[in-house]
């Protein structure tokens, strides 16, 4: 069985001798080959180039072998391509050349300029394909509606985001005309993905945990719903909406096939009771590859023993990998899952 052919099964359902994996930001600043291409082009140019975005991607590939390749990218190229660019604060943190403050600015945003603004990235797919071959999975992906308008309205990064929640609750349809858009600008942006040759799509609802009290399924899932049913039939869609795990009932019934969970998850458990439960990716806590070998072996050890003989399982973290992790815990990751039976 192939690496792809491995993760297209877990997607499906199916029970594996050992599950696919990939690691949310496996490619980026804890590896020393990133670090040396960073000395010589900003985050931007690496992006927005498609032969070193190409590299970028393949880098982990090449040194630890996953199975899954994840397109090097960002959620914010959206919102430029919309007319709203961004940049990297000296200080840190997101900021957009402009925050989202009325309705002619929403209504500007032109979600039919996607496909030839983002060609670069549908390029870098291709390129990341064409070198991958045909036995590794190739991801794609963006964020959720939800999270971009958080950083459209507020104008970047910022603590509880005020200005998204006083839109949500003043100006409910302007907030609906924005994620109208949101939408429209994912599905097609989604949709060239899978041309250019993306076997599944994640969609990271990073800022989920924004929504107000039992609000969420309102504010965040229905979108993502719409989303969804835009793209093709039973195209694999995986879901990582941060800190609402606990929503269970309403990340379900976004479609998406798969849903990817933090560390403070019982992940064994989470599925019980489901009648149609979707396949599950997850949940190491990333902070475990700032440690020793040792450490990682055992807590990745434990987890895939804690979900052997479940089927539909992926593993992965349960969030990024931090810049601080040591490349010789992320070997001991790897070798760790590829020896597991």
């Amino acid at each position: 069985m192939t690496s792809r052919e491995r993760f297209l099964a877990a997607v499906r359902g199916e029970v594996l001798d050992r599950p696919p994996m990939w690691l949310m930001r496996q490619a980026g600043r804890y590896l020393p080959e990133y670090r040396a291409l960073k000395q010589k082009h900003d985050f931007l140019t690496l992006a927005k180039t498609p032969a070193l975005a190409t590299e970028v991607t393949l880098q982990p590939i090449r040194r630890y072998g996953f199975d899954a390749a994840i397109i090097f990218s960002d959620i914010l190229v959206i919102p430029e391509a919309m007319g709203q660019p961004y940049h990297f604060r000296d200080q840190g943190g997101i900021g957009m050349d402009y925050a989202l403050e009325t309705a002619a600015q929403i209504d500007a945003l032109t979600p039919e300029a996607v496909r030839e603004r983002l060609n670069y990235v549908a390029q870098a797919l291709r390129q990341t394909r064409a070198e991958l071959g045909p036995d590794h999975a190739l991801l794609g992906f963006g964020g959720s509606p939800w999270t971009l308008a958080a950083y459209m309205i507020e104008g970047g990064s910022a603590e509880g985001f005020p200005k998204l929640l006083a839109l949500l609750e003043h100006e409910p349809v302007l907030f609906g005309r924005l994620m109208e858009k949101l939408c429209a600008a994912l599905a097609e942006y989604f949709q060239m993905q899978i041309e250019a040759g993306a076997d599944a799509i994640q969609i990271f609802d990073s800022w989920a945990a924004l929504a107000p009290q039992g609000r969420y399924e309102e504010v965040s899932v229905r979108w993502i719903c719409e989303l969804i049913r835009a793209l093709p039939a039973d195209f694999p869609v995986i879901l990582y909406a941060k800190g609402r795990a606990h929503e269970r009932d309403a990340l379900v019934s976004s479609g998406a096939a798969v849903l990817s969970l933090d560390w403070t998850v019982n992940l064994p458990r989470y599925r019980d009771g489901l009648a149609n439960p979707p396949a599950l990716q997850g949940n190491l806590d990333p902070a475990i590859l700032d440690t020793t070998e040792e450490a990682t072996r055992s807590a990745v050890g434990a987890l895939l023993e804690s979900m052997r003989g479940q089927g539909g399982y992926i593993f992965n973290l349960g969030h990024g990998i931090h810049p601080q992790a040591k490349v010789e815990n992320v070997a001991a990751l790897v070798d760790t899952v590829k020896s597991f039976r």
